[in-house]
This record gives structure tokens, sequence and C-alpha cells, in this order.
């Protein structure tokens, strides 16, 4: 069998028609895998008729959905590359991440209409996209886009030939870089395979487990559990969005068995539960990364009968890295476990040696699931993949067990909500400003999002206040990369270099958060 991850879909519908695939929380569909098969090779036929050939770009700009699913299973079949754009970026981010793909088709929904609008009217200096394909009603449709399901419909239900497989390019992955600009992380299906079967013979997921996608699917965090839980012959449950009420309901009313959410999704949960209405007895266990989970977070879902299990891994990764067993999930809480089935890690000093046990250093992964590269930045890949290890950039330490503990990132990424945010992003946008001489973000406590980045401004003119700093941003970062509060100096410290210190701007405001 030829290694391309679209055929997940086609041995699926051969031994488990009947099975359900999907199960879409907003509108209600659900379909089995011989149904799933079918309309993704329609949607792959389609693109192809539509000129899309191997190896090129497909977008997505599309909410948590079966369109999503089937999006990505039709380009992976028909040979194309998706890229999964993240639905949280302004006009402008979206514009460099296209541009820089160089993807051609764009596959998006009728709530970013707008900005997809915004997009196609920049025409060549905005993207190389000629196929607009929108997914909606064709009363919504823009007059430039092609109607979803009208490909659909005149695609063919035949299985189609496939063209591309093992280490060929199966997506790029965006994450922003210290550089301030994104980077796309390269995987192919060999490594993306790789990283579901590893998964699946660490993790506690089973045949015929219904996995809850609550996490958007342009992040690797909600695109891995659904590849794995695929491989395995389970159902996928999709929530368009997290809904902190909603997804207790889910739990009761699909029968939940596992999920995965970040620590701030989490909290929120516990603020909306009921132990007289939401019955989670189905749930077996919860996933949870992105950032360290407090072990007081871990100890309250432990008392309503809830295991969280703390993962830790990279977009670089395509997930997997570290992984705590249901048996230490409780002991060893505080911990993110050992390295996964397929995976080594280690915890190296500056020398590139073992730090030793319960000394912190660089964590470094191995195996083979980590990514190509970074898409058209080969200097970028070789800092990071030396001599076959993926060095992170993460700082943490290893117990005399071989348990691993995250402590901080060297990078300075700031992590809110579950969203990786990074300080030279920010950086680069107030400086800018007319009236700003120095800029330094840092990362503060924050009781709603775990931590939100903070701006320390030097400024040239007296006149200008933190209202101007934040309205000025607004528009030119997502939401979630906002400087949620932001402090004047009169001086940003710098090594000889010129670099900022942010380990002692981070002290200089230690004590400083922000709701």
């Amino acid at each position: 069998m030829q290694n391309n991850l679209g055929l997940f879909l086609t041995k699926r519908a051969l031994l488990n028609p009947n099975t359900e695939a999907v199960v879409d929380i907003s509108s209600g569909r659900r379909q089995t895998y011989a149904e799933l098969n079918e309309r993704t090779n329609r949607v792959s036929n389609g693109l192809t008729d539509r000129g899309v050939a191997a190896g090129d770009r497909v977008a997505t700009l599309l909410m948590n959905g079966p369109e999503f699913v089937e999006t990505f299973f039709g380009t992976a079949k028909a040979g194309g590359v998706i890229v999964a754009l993240n639905w949280r970026l302004v006009a402008d981010e979206l514009s460099f991440i296209l541009t820089d793909s160089g993807a051609t088709t764009l596959v998006f929904g009728t709530a970013f209409n707008e900005i997809v609008a915004d997009l196609q009217g920049r025409g060549t200096d905005g993207t190389q996209v000629t196929n607009w394909i929108h997914v909606g009603d064709a009363a919504d449709r823009p007059e430039f886009a092609a109607g979803y399901e009208d490909m659909v419909a005149a695609g063919s239900t035949d299985e189609p030939e496939i063209i591309t497989s093992g280490d060929d390019l199966l997506f790029i992955m965006y994450t922003s870089g210290t550089t301030g600009l994104p980077k796309g992380v390269m995987h192919s299906h060999n490594t993306t395979l790789w990283s579901c079967v590893t998964g699946n013979v660490t993790a506690d997921t089973r045949y015929n487990d219904n996995y809850l996608i609550c996490l958007p699917l342009f992040h690797v965090g909600a695109l891995n559990p659904l590849l794995s839980i695929f491989h395995l012959g389970g159902t996928a449950t999709i929530m368009a969005e997290f809904d902190p009420t909603k997804i207790w309901e889910v739990f009761r009313d699909e029968k939940i068995t596992v999920t995965l959410a970040v620590p701030a999704m989490l909290q929120f949960m516990l603020l909306t539960y009921d132990k007289e209405t939401h019955d989670h007895s189905s749930l077996r266990w919860c996933m949870s990364g992105a950032a360290p989970v407090p072990v007081s977070l871990i100890e309250t879902y432990a008392a309503m009968g809830i295991e969280i299990h703390q993962v830790y891994g990279l977009t670089e990764t395509c997930g997997p890295a570290c992984l705590i067993s249901p048996e230490d999930a409780v002991a060893r809480a505080g911990s993110t476990g050992k390295a996964f089935f397929h995976t080594d890690v280690r915890v190296i000093d500056d020398d590139g040696n073992d730090a030793g046990a319960d000394v912190p250093g660089q964590v470094i992964v191995r195996g083979p699931h980590i990514m190509l590269g970074y898409w058209n930045r080969p200097e970028a890949t070789t800092e990071s993949i030396v001599d076959g290890w993926l060095h992170t950039g993460d700082v943490a330490v290893m117990d005399a067990d071989g348990f691993v503990y995250i402590q901080d990132r060297i990078k300075d990424m700031i992590i809110s909500g579950g969203e990786n945010v990074y300080p030279a992003e920010i950086e680069n946008v107030i400086s800018g400003m007319e009236g700003v001489t120095e800029v330094g973000v840092i990362g503060i406590p924050s009781e709603k999002w775990g931590e939100s980045p903070m701006a320390v401004v030097v400024k040239s003119d007296e006149a200008l206040t933190d209202k101007d700093v934040l309205e000025y941003c607004d528009g030119k970062l997502a939401k979630f990369k906002m400087p949620k509060h932001v402090e004047f100096t009169d001086t940003i410290p710098r090594n000889p270099t010129g670099k900022i210190l942010k380990r002692v701007l981070r002290d200089q405001y230690e004590g400083m958060s922000t709701p």
C-alpha cells in the first residue's frame, strides 16, 4: 500500500464502511467512513479538474468542520500540499503566508468573506491564488469564487490515482519564529504517518474511541489527533470552536472517551461545570499541553474523576515529543512524562552533552516524525536540526527516572490561551510607530489566558499613551497577539550586541499581571 495519508480514508471505508468517522456538532452532520471517503474523492477529483497538480499548495481558511476534513484528505489524494491558515490572523499576516507558500488555491468559509475579498482585491501583490473556492450558501458566495458544493457535486467518486506518497510533501504549517516572521514547517506523508504511529502506540487511544476535537484544526494539536483517530478506526467529534459550556453537553451526548484541551481551556471548563447535570462518565482522560499544566489543575480534575495526561510537542515534531502515562498522570503531576514510543528525547547542556538528572538544559528530539525542515529557509533548518536532532529551544529538566519537566522557553515565546505568541513580531509592529524609540515585549501572568503579552516602551513623544499604542496595534496583529498592557520606561536593557535582555526585563516587572 502506498503511504499517502489520503488512503487512511480509503482503507477505513473498505474495513469499516459503516463506522462513524465524523460527527459535526455545529451542523449535526454525521458521516460514516464510506460517506466521508466518497465526498473526499469528489473533492480530490474536483481539485484536479480545477488544475491542482502534484505539489501545488492548497490553502484553507475554514472553521473546524467536515469541509476541512474533506479538503485535507482530498488534497492529499490529489497530490497537493495543504496550507491550513490560522483564521485568527489579520489580512497582512495571511497575505504573507499565502505569498510565502506560493498557494494557488484557497478554500474558505463564509465567515471569512470580508478578509478574503481584501486578499483577492490586492491581486498578485497580495497572493498568487487564482482558484478561490467558497464553502457556504450560494447566496453568500463572492462573485470571484466557485462553490465548494458545486465542485463536490461535479467531482467523480472514483478513487484518484495516487501520485504522491512517502517523503513527498503533505502539508506546510506556519509557526512564528523569533525573527517575527512566520516559518512554514514542512511535513511529508511519512513524517505524518509516523506521528500517528508513535502517538497511537504511546497514548491510551483505542479502536472505536470517540475523540473530541475542540482545538482549531490549523494547529498540530488538533490535526494530529484527527489523523491518529482515523488511523485507529475511531470517531472524530468536531466542535467548530471551543465552548466551555457546550463541551460538557458534548461529553454526555456523544459519549466522548478522549479529548485534548490546553490549560486555559481546562480552567474555563471548571467555571461552567455542574456535577449534578454534567455526565462525563465515558471520558477516560484528557490530554493537555501547549503550556505546563499546573499541578493544582491536574489534582482538581483528578478529584472529578478525569485524568489529565500532560503532553509536550511541537509543530516541528508533527505533535509528539513527550507524554505522561496513565499510571503516572497523578503520581507524577507536573511532569510531561517520557518520550513517545518511536521518539527519542534528551536534555542537553550548552556543550551538547546530556545535562544530567535534574539539571536544566535544552530539549532535543529525534524520530521519524521530525519535520523535513522550514519552507524556503534552509539556514533556519540547519540551525534547528543537527545530526538528526531537533533543537527545540525549550528548557527542561529530566529526573533520574527519565521523566521530563518543562521549565522555560529559550526563545522567549509567550503562550496565551494555547496560542504561540512571539515577542519579536509585536516588537516589529510597535517599533514602526511614530513616537516610539525602543520596545521590548515579555509575557506576564494572566488569570484568563495563562500568559499575555506586555509591551515595555521607550517613547520620544511625551504625549504618547498606552491607549495610543494599543490602538496602533489593532488591525496589525491578530487579537491573541495584541499586548494586554503597556508600560513606559527610560531604557530597555540590552547586551553588548544589542539584544534585549528579556530575563532582566521580566525581573524588572516581576509581579505584574493582567486579568
